[in-house]
Formats: C-alpha cells, sequence, structure tokens
C-alpha cells in the first residue's frame, strides 16, 4: 500500500496545472491524546493521498499541526476524513487570504515527539487548560484595555514584517525560546493584568496560554484561530485591523499581506520592503528580507561572500561544502552580521511605506519595456545550471530578451543565445513546446517568462 509521495514537486505541479481546478490553502490543528501516532499517520496518508491533498503535517502524542492544499472540489470530502476521528470533530480549518495552487507539491506526514517543540518536561503540565479564546472584535476591544499586556508567540522573522500594535515581539528563533523569556519579564503581572497572546494559526498560543496559567497567570486570553482568522473575521465584519503589514506564512509565498503598511526594511539597503527570500547560495538558505533593486544587484544573496560563491562552478561550490556543519550557522532565519538594516524585537508600528506605492514604484523603476507572458518554470538543473520552461503562448527566438519573473526569484532578464526546444537545437520556440537554456540563477515554479516587447 502506497504510503509515501512518487512523484516530485515539478511533475506535481504540471498535475495540478493541467487538472485546472481551483486549490485550497488551509491550516488546522488539535491538541489531543493520540495513542498510535504512527497508525494515526499512516491512515491519514491514505485517506487524504485519495483526495490529492498536499502538504506538511506533524503529528504526535499530544495531537496534529497540518498546514494543507486541498482540491476545492474536496473540500467537504477532506473534511468527512477529519470528522472520523471524535477530537477533530467540528475543527476550525484557517482557509489562507491568498490562494496558491503550487502552495504545497507533496504530502508529508511526520511523526514528532511534540507537534510544537516547546522545551518542556513538566509531566504535570496540562496543554489542555488553555486560555480564553477571544474573536477579531473581543480582540481588539482587550486591546485597547490599558490593563492588556499583549505577546506575539512567534519568532523574529515573522513579526518583524507584520504584528499587533503595541505587542511584545520576542527576539527569538523559536517558539521555546519565547516561554522563559516573556515568563521572567512578566512575573509581576501576574494577579491583575490581562494576557493577551497571538500567533499564525493559533497553535502556539494554545500551548502558551496553557502554559501561563500553568506558572500562575490568572487572566490568559488567546486569539481565536490566531492571524488568519482574525484577518477573514476583519473582512467579513468590516472591523478596523490593529494588526499592522503582512503575515509571515511557511509555504512558498512566504507571507499575506493584511494593511498596505510596511514596517520593515530591506536588510542590505534599508528601503522599505518587507519581501522575504532565501539565500540563492546552496550552503546558505538564509532567510532576510530584500527589495527587488538588492535582489538584482545581488541576484538572491545575502552577502558578498554568497554572490561570488553561485558564480564558481558547481563542483567548486560542492568542494566548498564539504565538511560543512549545517543547522543554525547555515540555515539561520535573517541573523547574519551581513544584514546591516536587521531589526528584531520591541518593534514599532511606524509605517515606512505603503505597499501598493511601493510596488508601482519599484515596477517602473526596474522594467520600462513593455513584456507579454508566454512559459512557467517547470524544473532547474542546479548542477548544469539549467532551466527548463513550457512554452504557453506565442514563439521564442534565439536572440529574443526575456524576463524571468517570480516571488523568490525576483525580476531577471536575460538574453537568449541559444535554447534547446524538445530535446533537440532550435532557433525558435512554438506553443506547447519545452524548452531548456542555460541560466545562471535557480528558477522556481513560481516563476514565470516574459518576452520583452519592444517599445
Amino acid at each position: 500500500m502506497q504510503l509515501y509521495n512518487t512523484l516530485s514537486a515539478e511533475e506535481r505541479a504540471q498535475l495540478i496545472d493541467e487538472a485546472g481546478k481551483e486549490r485550497l490553502t488551509l491550516s488546522f490543528y488539535a491538541y489531543a491524546k493520540i495513542e498510535d501516532p504512527k497508525k494515526f499517520r499512516d491512515d491519514l496518508f491514505i485517506a487524504w493521498n485519495a483526495l490529492d491533498a498536499l502538504g506538511r503535517i506533524y503529528v504526535a502524542h499530544e495531537g496534529i499541526n497540518a498546514q494543507m492544499s486541498v482540491p476545492a472540489d474536496q473540500f467537504d470530502a477532506f473534511r468527512e476524513t477529519l470528522e472520523v476521528y471524535d477530537f477533530m470533530k467540528g475543527i476550525r480549518l484557517n482557509v489562507a487570504v491568498e490562494q496558491d495552487n503550487h502552495s504545497f507539491l507533496k504530502l508529508t506526514i511526520k511523526v514528532r515527539h511534540k507537534i510544537v517543540a516547546d522545551g518542556l518536561n513538566d509531566e504535570t503540565f496540562d496543554v489542555t487548560n488553555k486560555g480564553i479564546h477571544l474573536k477579531a472584535q473581543e480582540f481588539n476591544d482587550m486591546l485597547d484595555d490599558p490593563n492588556t499586556i499583549v505577546v506575539d508567540f512567534r519568532n523574529h522573522y515573522e513579526s518583524e514584517v507584520g504584528h499587533f500594535e503595541g505587542a511584545i515581539t520576542p527576539d527569538v528563533e523559536n517558539f521555546r525560546e519565547s516561554l522563559p523569556i516573556i515568563n521572567d519579564q512578566l512575573q509581576d503581572f501576574k494577579e491583575d493584568k490581562n494576557l493577551l497572546m497571538y500567533c499564525t494559526g493559533g497553535i502556539r498560543c494554545e500551548k502558551a496560554s496553557a502554559y501561563f496559567k500553568h506558572q500562575g497567570f490568572k487572566n490568559v486570553f488567546q486569539l481565536e484561530g490566531g492571524i488568519i482568522e482574525y484577518t477573514r473575521q476583519i473582512k467579513e465584519e468590516g472591523i478596523k485591523s490593529k494588526f499592522i503589514g503582512k503575515n509571515f506564512v511557511f509555504d512558498h509565498r512566504l507571507g499575506e499581506r493584511i494593511t498596505d503598511d510596511i514596517i520593515s526594511q530591506c536588510h542590505q539597503c534599508g528601503k522599505p520592503c518587507d519581501n522575504h527570500t532565501n539565500c540563492a547560495n546552496d550552503a546558505c538558505h538564509l532567510l532576510f528580507i530584500q527589495c527587488d533593486e538588492c535582489k538584482a544587484i545581488m541576484e538572491n544573496t545575502c552577502s558578498t561572500e554568497c554572490h561570488e560563491t553561485i558564480h564558481l562552478s558547481w563542483d567548486e561550490q560542492v568542494k566548498l561544502r564539504k565538511g560543512l556543519q549545517v543547522g543554525n550557522k547555515v540555515f539561520r532565519k535573517g541573523k547574519s552580521d551581513a544584514l546591516k538594516f536587521k531589526n528584531s524585537g520591541d518593534l514599532s508600528t511606524q509605517t515606512l511605506a505603503k505597499a501598493a506605492q511601493a510596488e508601482t514604484k519599484d515596477i517602473r523603476q526596474k522594467i520600462k519595456v513593455k513584456k507579454t507572458l508566454i512559459g512557467k518554470a517547470e524544473h532547474y538543473y542546479s548542477k548544469s545550471k539549467i532551466a527548463q520552461f513550457l512554452i504557453e503562448n506565442k514563439e521564442l527566438s534565439v536572440g529574443d530578451k526575456v524576463l524571468i519573473s517570480g516571488p523568490t526569484t525576483g525580476d531577471q532578464e536575460v538574453t537568449i543565445t541559444q535554447i534547446f526546444v524538445n530535446g533537440d537545437f532550435s532557433d525558435t520556440a512554438k506553443v506547447g513546446d519545452q524548452i531548456t537554456f542555460e541560466l545562471p540563477f535557480r528558477v522556481r515554479l513560481s516563476d514565470k517568462l516574459y518576452k520583452i516587447l519592444e517599445a
């Protein structure tokens, strides 16, 4: 019986595009006592694989945490697979503000020690004894109460691009670091203050609220469904948003805009910006904020060292990585001396720019020519630095100028000097052709191929 993925991300993306069906990106969690997480995992995989549901899911003895992409026409059937379990009957599914059919391209269900790593080894701690849930308007009302302390239980790279007004934003890289820090900070307010907390979808606050009740805090409250559900409610009910900026999300989009306010800066030049990217150096992959201009100049890298590295041959890059210890040294989230404008902790809500205005200005400055969409990225062969695209509209010829554009890749202009069309050299590619050509930078499945037109 199939209990694993049989398709690559590229193959899955192609099938999704061919199907032409809308997909929903959603998340949910539940704390419960699961006796056999391995069997629970296998049963879920069988049920969800049959529905073409994809995502990243963690299960443990303490419950389930899921971020998923589900075909819209299978949504009811998907919910039925949850209703089989008593602890997930009527569970709230947080549907994303912005939809992307490629948000997840594999079904990955892993058994973990805990669904949210907390660093706690206290058997008397009851995770189900949680704080009071508040809906959007109730949360706003409590924010206005001077007797309230509000805490952001997300990581520094999440809160930097968006957070609630007046929130404490710990400079931490993971949830378990924040618990002792906030506990020490608020020792004098256990009895007389409202402790109000929030996170992306509610799962971290569910545990945090129970932890602070266990620590003796009397008035503990949490935002029901996190920022995702808050956003849905304020839009449906016409409530003013007290969340400023962008909500960081853990799929390839890396963010959903809640308000037009940009409150963070490009980590390299200081320009107002809240777009995250991963360093293009495969030995780094640092997550940081980078504006379009720096993205073009630095070719998606975080430092001069990484920029020089990506222009070495693949064999030289591999040689440099030999013996390199991965982990925090390689994959730290936005913590690097190379980032001169990185801000963390106790952030202000000062608006540096408005998203719509900033994006329009960037596009006009960067792209002063007309373009037309002709295709999409399908694969990137990193060893040979070859990009593969599918031509969906118009022709492409040797000598044409093209723009490759995507949320992580940015806007990259190149001139076609040589192309393979359906596996053979050719001067021209037509609609339906699969083409490959050499590129010095990585392309992603979300990238689009535009032909630049003469002015």
